[in-house]
């Protein structure tokens, strides 16, 4: 059965991995859909797309009571509505069909770590996003058992992995814009590169701990300013370990300067304790830079064996893993062969196309 009209909660599409997620898919959908994005038109209209959809304001923030009251008013008449993310509304709304995306269960996995209102919001909102959706899609094996182990659901989970971009991510920098970017970003002659954000999951402070011993640089990816007031634990391990001249934050990057700035790197060291998917490897494997990587959650159904794996809770693996491969300039190479190969097993066009005839098969 054919439905075309698709409306898609698209306010997250600032954000680093469901924003990443949904900009991949949109250019494939828009050409198989009458598609209206949720959202904010002024963020936009910059996009390539942004004349091909319709745009309806909702600027209510996610995860908020606002969010809910506005949502159920604010979507039209439609055949499918599709939640990028399990913050679904929960009150009836105007679409035949609901589609959810369920990236992780981080918030069950890691439920004593929240405070007593995100217990109920995370246990009600994932319950009710599985519950209310007649198709729920995620983006790897792992967060398919993960779903399967924190709740009760008997639905069918769809799992359609992420990709990337290889017109962005490529090792095809010209000297000029790698030049220009290491002089715009400030950036060190030789360093490994950490490419994530400040929440305890994604275990900076353990790589920080790596790093204590060596005389290497790192480069985080990020506001010096979000990374030490979202966990004042990051700041006093730079200021206690001396290592305020060893770490180099750049700010805000520009999509334009990220390929750049992998293509600089020695290497990239990826040291989450958990992740649904796990996008930056394989772009860091795009741009022909050697990827060091925690052997935890979905990581090693994404990286196979092209990257070299380390424990994200033991620090002297981690750091012997790093020199390791820092050292060895035949495995820099072996890693590099291999992760060329590893990336052609993603391509958002193929995970567009299962996601459309998923939808299509509806009924």
């Amino acid at each position: 059965m054919q439905y075309k009209k698709l409306v898609i909660d698209f306010r997250m599409h600032k954000a680093s991995g469901i924003g990443t997620y949904i900009k991949s898919l949109l250019p494939f959908l828009v050409e198989k859909f009458e598609v209206i994005l949720l959202g904010s038109r002024a963020e936009m209209q910059d996009y390539a797309w942004s004349k091909s959809v319709q745009i309806l304001e909702c600027e209510c923030k996610i995860y908020s009571v606002k969010e809910q009251l506005e949502l159920p008013l604010t979507i039209p008449e439609c055949d499918i509505f599709w939640s990028p993310h399990f913050n679904i509304p929960i009150l009836p709304i105007r679409a035949k069909f609901r589609v959810v995306t369920i990236h992780d269960v981080f918030h069950l996995a890691f439920y004593d770590t929240l405070n007593f209102m995100q217990k109920i919001y995370a246990k009600t909102l994932f319950n009710q996003a599985l519950n209310r959706s007649d198709i729920v899609l995620s983006v790897s094996n792992f967060s398919r058992s993960e779903i399967l182990k924190y709740t009760k659901t008997g639905k069918n989970i769809f799992v359609v992995p992420n990709a990337i971009d290889e017109r962005r991510f490529n090792r095809h920098c010209d000297s000029n814009t790698l030049e220009a970017a290491a002089k715009y970003y400030s950036l060190p002659n030789d360093f490994v590169l950490f490419v994530g954000n400040v929440k305890p999951h994604k275990n900076l402070k353990n790589l920080l701990f790596a790093l204590e011993k060596t005389n290497l640089n790192l480069v985080i990816v990020g506001k010096k300013d979000g990374f030490i007031t979202g966990d004042s634990t990051i700041s006093e391990i730079i200021q206690t370990k001396n290592l305020g001249n060893r770490i180099f934050f750049t700010g805000y990057v520009k999509d334009a300067d990220i390929a750049a700035i992998y293509n600089l790197a020695k290497l990239f060291v990826f040291p989450s304790l958990y992740e649904g998917f796990g996008i930056p490897p394989l772009e860091a494997q795009a741009c022909s830079c050697p990827v060091v990587c925690s052997n935890a959650a979905s990581l090693p159904e994404v990286c196979g064996d092209s990257v070299v794996y380390f424990d994200p809770n033991d620090i002297e693996d981690m750091r012997n893993k790093i020199q390791t491969v820092l050292n060895d300039k035949n495995l820099q190479n072996e890693l590099r062969a291999k992760g060329f190969e590893n990336v052609k097993r993603f391509s958002w066009e193929r995970s567009a196309k299962q996601i459309i005839e998923i939808m299509e098969n509806l009924q």
